[in-house]
């Protein structure tokens, strides 16, 4: 019922479009008329309203961000952890998007941000550590290089940001 009443809007629309100029921003577009006997046809105005089109943002997919730390370090596995379980109990692979960290709950989503270049990456905690008293993060070696300002570095300063939803 309502695809055929939208259909019928849409028709109408159309139909009065094809013998009027189009109003947009009180502009006239002038669109090609068709040769019709002008007294068999009423004017008639068509007024288009615009519509904001909202793109989906990793917001409004994953939740509220909520900071959690500023100026934080961060460094990444090594690769001899790779195909070791981890604390969750999942297998460790340095290809997935994955982070330890000490206090959060398996599965949380993080947003981490690198504050030398502004790339961020999302990861999911699934390990506890790192076990050095320096550091608040662990990332992953693909998350870890995807933001990373100097690829030969092993630790940078990140802002960690929490997914609430």
């Amino acid at each position: 019922m309502r695809k055929s009443i939208t259909a019928l809007f849409l028709f109408t629309i159309v139909a009065l479009v094809s013998s009027q100029s189009l109003i947009i921003n009180n502009q006239k577009t002038p669109i090609q008329k068709t040769s019709v006997a002008k007294d068999t046809i009423k004017k008639a105005k068509v007024l288009v309203l615009q519509q904001e089109i909202k793109k989906d943002s990793v917001e409004d997919k994953m939740g509220q961000l909520v900071m959690y730390k500023k100026d934080a370090h961060a460094s990444y596995y090594a690769d001899k952890f790779h195909g070791r379980r981890t604390a969750s109990g999942a297998l460790f692979d340095m290809h997935k998007y994955t982070a330890a960290h000490k206090k959060f709950p398996f599965g949380t989503k993080l947003k981490i941000t690198n504050q030398a270049n502004g790339q961020s990456v999302i990861v999911e905690v699934t390990d506890r550590g790192p076990f050095v008293k320096s550091r608040d993060i662990d990332l992953s070696k693909i998350a870890f290089m995807e933001i990373a300002k100097n690829k030969g570095a092993g630790v940078m300063i990140v802002t960690i940001e929490a997914f609430k939803k």
